[in-house]
């Protein structure tokens, strides 16, 4: 962890140090997380209880699943984006402008038209 500490006046220094050891002080009087949980379970077993049947689920829970990365080749579902180009021969052909332009669009540029021609209004 760096912080850079250049740009700070004596007196925000000061305040850093001071919080610092405050920190530090109250660590030091904390016990070690492996000794707490040996009186935790300690305590469960001479009450009778499980760990499981007082938080439910496993006596250790288990971290929380990770997603699975993204497939190459296969996008995210987003939602529907209304069309931004219309087909002048075929009203019914739109495009939104995303992705791979349809055929119909492609043929039209390719003739020299621009696609600023195409856009619905």
């Amino acid at each position: 962890m760096s912080i850079d500490l250049s740009g700070l006046s004596a007196k925000e220094l000061e305040a850093l140090i001071n919080q610092a050891k405050k920190r530090k002080t109250q660590l030091s009087k904390r016990k070690s997380a492996a000794a707490v949980r040996r009186k935790v379970l300690a305590l469960l077993k001479a009450e009778g209880y499980t760990l499981a049947e007082l938080f439910g689920g496993a006596a250790r829970a288990p971290a929380a699943p990770r997603k699975a990365a993204a497939k190459p080749g296969k996008a995210r579902k987003g939602g529907k984006v209304p069309p931004k180009y219309r087909n002048p021969d075929d009203p019914a052909q739109t495009w939104a402008g995303r992705g791979v332009p349809p055929r119909w669009l492609a043929a039209l540029l390719a003739q020299g038209r621009k696609l600023e021609e195409f856009l619905i209004k």
